[in-house]
């Protein structure tokens, strides 16, 4: 019993750390061009926010508690608005760190998609995504925030677990894709509400006060991260 218990995990564990073979290159083409559709049209885009907002909480989230701050709560809004709250020192690196880790999350977590898929690890991503997804909900402290991080990680379940390789593959592209290029539009969105004289205490506004260094300084920072990220991102999806 014990020895086909072991056998099972160390099968389990070689599936999900292996490698699976790259889509063909239509696929890849295919999944960047959904994610454009998602990403481009305004009501298309404040639908799909959401889960861009999803990777913004859980960057403040796991750099609060990398930095040895307390997390005490994530809320997620309809409006694709978000808070995340810790407890620790209101000044210093760690609070630097995780107010400036929220713009750059999603960029760098497609980044770091992107490596994975370009070194065949589908499976593996797909798993780390679902932990992520798991260990959020356990802090989200709105209804709507829960359902929202359900919904999100139940799809990530499901195509793990009941969808053949080819369309593992497909949603893997498409997800790394929609946080490359997502990731790019929330600064730029934050930075011309700010210039109609709106988000006064934006995330750029909190890293001022905190460093005494230009908020817009931080914008160029937000910008550099989600451009580099898309284009290194893209350049191992794409296999250049």
């Amino acid at each position: 019993m014990d020895s086909t218990a072991s056998a099972s995990l160390a099968s389990l564990w070689d599936e999900v750390t292996g490698t699976q073979p790259d889509p063909d290159l239509w696929v890849v083409i295919a999944t960047l061009a959904a994610a454009l559709v998602v990403v481009t049209p305004h009501g298309l885009w404040r639908l799909s926010r959401n889960a861009i907002t999803i990777a913004h909480e859980g960057g403040h989230g796991i750099v609060a508690l990398l930095t040895g701050r307390t997390l005490t709560g994530i809320r997620l809004h309809s409006d694709t608005s978000g808070l995340t709250v810790s407890r620790g020192k209101p000044t210093g690196i760690g609070m630097i760190l995780t107010a400036a880790a929220g713009y750059t999350a999603p960029p760098l977590l497609g980044l770091g998609g992107a490596a994975l898929l370009g070194a065949g690890r589908i499976t593996l991503l797909l798993w780390l995504a679902t932990v992520l997804l798991v260990a959020m909900l356990v802090m989200i402290r709105n209804a709507y925030g829960a359902l929202t991080v359900l919904l999100t990680g139940g799809t990530f379940v499901l195509v793990s677990w009941l969808a053949g390789p080819q369309v593992q593959a497909a949603f893997a592209y498409a997800v790394v894709w929609f946080l490359l290029l997502g990731g790019v539009r929330p600064a730029f969105e934050l930075q011309a509400k700010r210039a109609r004289g709106g988000a006064g205490d934006s995330d750029a506004d909190q890293l001022s006060r905190l460093t005494h260094v230009p908020a817009g300084l931080w914008f160029f920072l937000f910008h550099a991260v989600s451009l580099c990220s898309l284009l290194g991102g893209g350049r191992w999806l794409l296999g250049l």
